[in-house]
């Protein structure tokens, strides 16, 4: 389906400022169809070389406080302007023109105004207004629904609305069911509906609200007072303590530029401001809890590393070099789930520390660059911790024993270590190419001699059900290593 731009854009004449004009109307009219409680078409004319005068729809929107009355999405279609002479005449005139059409799948005919979009003293478009059959007797917060309309469309002719600075009543912001206060010039308040009373009970207001200002309720709202000075739509949230929130969007009136009331859309958010902190507690807790697990991590690493110290026998110190190095891989995740909690992490975060871990713990006899390219992106938490495992583990073998006995490095030849990141086929692929001295002849990945190769080996195929491999690569200066290790992305059953 097209964009209201791509059928302007394609069909019409209307240019770039003209179309984020019609744009800005449309991300604003729901309002406009709940306070007429009607379906509204925007229509343009269409750019025809045979010079026909067609009338395309390039929006519409249906009320949501009545029911629909076209049931088919018009969006998109052109029409004869002889079918809609009312437009014709809007477009003529650049005045409201009211009266009844002939419209698909409707028996009677249907009460319709027309009013002309007016952008730059021209009228590029006409707001069509189809109205629906009214109840047997509308109340009289229906007529002053439909009075705020008629002032609103007004405002569509004179292209103060939409307003440059903001859409109203978008998604996320009251609505017209929601309450409704409507404020005069001065800030008296002419009516409330019962929802827009109900929410200044909520605030401790019990006054009568009709005749008075909002200082005089004792309710302090900075917002409204902005849109009754400077004619700006505002959004303030007001509050009672830490159990109530209601929410004011404020919609100046205007005529003639200048501000003859605010239309003011309140919505009592309480209950889901409550769940924010219910939510923002929990991610807190989650956060310490990571945070704890990291500092416990961080405690036994330095254990490890002061017995390693105490040690005298050189393999008891190696191992356990080892074990607090793995400890600390598995720490590196946590600090990262410490800052941002939840069930997925940026791997990304992770493999930067994972470098500067084995940069730092691995003394390694000649110069090593480690080189990282590409990125894996969001993980989820169970698969990220054991893969940051294996990849530290990866790294560090590389660095540590890829160039030991390795004739190049004595000749000023630096060390290269390569990992590349990447994802292919819901599989997260990382590759470790060095350009070391290679693998021995009997080295078999199913019978490690390491304690480190095991421990990958079995963290990839078994935990993670993916796969790895380790082969020789021919090349300059004697070859090297290629690892390439891939687990599938989806959940682990």
């Amino acid at each position: 389906m097209a964009t209201l731009a791509e059928l302007a854009s394609a069909k019409t004449r209307l240019g770039d400022a003209a179309i984020d004009h019609l744009l800005r109307l449309t991300a604003s009219w729901s309002l406009l169809a709940d306070l007429s409680f009607s379906d509204l078409l925007l229509m343009t004319r269409v750019d025809a070389p045979s010079g026909d005068d067609q009338l395309l729809v390039i929006g519409q929107m249906r009320p949501n406080n009545r029911t629909t009355l076209i049931n088919d999405d018009l969006l998109g279609t052109t029409h004869p302007g002889a079918n809609w002479p009312l437009v014709r005449d809007a477009y003529e005139s650049g005045a409201r023109v009211e009266g009844e059409l002939r419209v698909a799948d409707v028996e009677d005919l249907v009460p319709t105004w027309c009013i002309p979009v007016r952008f730059n003293g021209e009228v590029i478009a006409a707001l069509v207004r189809l109205q629906g059959p009214l109840r047997g007797s509308a109340s009289l917060y229906e007529f002053q629904y439909l009075s705020v309309f008629e002032r609103l469309c007004d405002m569509v002719s004179e292209a103060s609305f939409p307003y440059r600075e903001d859409a109203v009543a978008g998604p996320g912001l009251p609505r017209v069911g929601d309450g409704v206060m409507l404020l005069d010039a001065v800030g008296h308040v002419e009516f409330a509906t019962p929802n827009a009373v109900n929410a200044l009970h909520r605030l401790g207001i019990y006054t009568l609200a009709d005749g008075h200002t909002f200082d005089e309720l004792g309710l302090k709202a900075r917002a409204i007072e902005r849109s009754l000075e400077f004619g700006l739509p505002t959004l303030e949230e007001l509050d009672l303590g830490h159990d109530v929130a209601i929410l004011v969007h404020g919609v100046p009136l205007l005529a003639q530029q200048r501000v003859t009331g605010v239309l003011i859309l309140v919505r009592d958010v309480s209950d889901i401001r409550q769940l924010n902190r219910v939510v923002l507690n929990k991610e807190a807790a989650v956060r310490e809890v990571h945070h704890r697990v990291k500092n416990n991590l961080q405690t036994i690493s330095s254990l490890l590393r002061l017995q390693a110290r105490r040690s005298e026998e050189v393999e008891t110190r190696t191992a356990l070099y080892e074990a607090e190095r793995r400890v600390r891989s598995i720490a590196v995740v946590h600090e990262v789930l410490s800052r941002e909690p939840g069930e997925e992490v940026v791997f990304d975060d992770i493999v930067r520390s994972l470098v500067l871990l084995v940069e730092d713990t691995v003394l390694a006899l000649h110069p090593v660059e480690i080189v990282v390219n590409g990125e894996l992106g969001v993980l989820s938490t169970d698969l990220a911790t054991p893969l940051a495992v294996a990849l530290a583990e990866l790294l560090t073998n590389a660095v540590e024993h890829a160039f030991t006995d390795f004739g190049g490095v004595e000749n000023d030849h630096v060390g290269v270590v390569t990992l590349n990141l990447y994802q292919e086929d819901g599989q997260a692929i990382a590759e470790i190419r060095d350009n070391g001295r290679g693998l021995g002849e009997d080295f078999s990945l199913d019978v490690p001699k390491s304690l480190g190769l095991s421990i990958v080996r079995d963290l990839i195929r078994v935990q993670l059900y993916g796969e790895i491999e380790m082969n020789n690569v021919p090349g300059i200066d004697g070859g090297g290593t290629f690892v390439r290790v891939s687990v599938p992305l989806s959940a682990r059953l």
